[in-house]
């Protein structure tokens, strides 16, 4: 029975380095002693799970659905041994969280100063930055991302919740300028995009036909913070498409209005992201789970603070 796993721990490793001579410096092996490892594994399983050139290495169709099913079994392992390590470990060491600007301070920070609050031995350390940091380079063990996620298989994540956006704009903005009925309109609006790295974030909003398409931002004024921004729409400058949660409190005030209420509107997903390794530290696995448990219900309570009758967010 043992056999059966034999191979299956250097397999991943060399699809995650991302070849035989990675893989074999990151376990202390011979590149020799890892390819007759993979060799052996296809011999038992009867595929080819690697195509091979001289200058690249792929996984095949099979390979890649083998890969992904031991990444689930690998993560079981881990989890079963963290549930009992959790019984007999303290929470300690260096936990470095890598943390979008708004949805950070607002919606992650408060859960992770609680999980520290509950474990002293921890040390934690938050930066906060809307800039996609290399987590392995530059050292950190977590990051909260907000977006499409790549296809790298240096990563893993798991998903936190879906954020509505809205179309929103003041009252004394639309009264003076009038509502758009559709994109066409937009183009004699003043629109408040959110730039980063020198180039406005497309909005993606809906067609006559209700279906979601992405829409160029062009605008005189540039900003790189949602907080100067949602400001700059309750001052009567412009249009803004934002995430619904950070601006809920302004529309049930009365400081902003939902222009397209009753329209489909795009969705944003959030995620936990972390460096793919063997054995994942239990202060790192615990972060996670409370991140999964209390985002959404972070979210909720602005919800139901701002007192609107309709759910800001979707959870995965």
């Amino acid at each position: 029975m043992r056999d059966r796993f034999d191979g299956v721990q250097i397999f991943v490793d060399v699809v995650e380095a991302g070849g035989f001579a990675k893989a074999a410096d990151r376990l202390s092996l011979t590149r020799s002693a890892v390819g007759k490892a993979i060799a052996r594994l296809e011999d038992r399983l009867g595929v080819q799970l690697f195509n091979r050139t001289t200058r690249a290495l792929c996984l095949t169709e099979d390979g890649l659905q083998y890969y992904e099913r031991c990444l689930r079994a690998i993560e079981e392992l881990q989890g079963g041994e963290a549930m009992l390590e959790s019984g007999r470990r303290d929470v300690v060491g260096r936990l470095r969280v890598s943390l979008p600007l708004l949805f950070g301070r607002h919606c992650v920070a408060p859960i992770l100063r609680a999980f520290a609050r509950q474990h002293p031995k921890l040390e934690l350390e938050l930066s906060f930055s809307d800039r996609q940091v290399d987590l392995v380079a530059d050292g950190f063990d977590l990051a909260v991302r907000n977006g499409e996620l790549g296809q790298g298989l240096a990563l893993r994540a798991r998903k936190l919740v879906s954020q509505r956006k809205v179309l929103c704009a003041s009252a004394g903005y639309l009264a003076a300028r009038g509502r758009p009925e559709g994109l066409e309109d937009l183009a004699a609006h003043d629109l408040l995009g959110y730039w980063r790295n020198g180039r406005a974030m497309d909005w993606r909003l809906p067609d006559a036909n209700g279906v979601l398409v992405d829409v160029p931002v062009m605008s005189r004024l540039r900003f790189d913070d949602l907080e100067v921004i949602v400001d700059a729409v309750a001052e009567g400058m412009g249009l803004a498409f934002v995430p619904e949660w950070l601006v809920a409190p302004r529309i049930a005030a009365g400081d902003l209005v939902e222009v397209w209420p009753d329209r489909p509107s795009a969705v944003m997903d959030c995620y936990a992201v972390w460096p793919a390794t063997p054995h994942m530290p239990l202060r790192t696995r615990l972060a996670i789970d409370a991140l999964v448990t209390e985002v959404p219900d972070r979210l909720e309570s602005r919800r139901a603070l701002a007192g609107s009758g309709e759910p800001i967010l979707r959870v995965g």
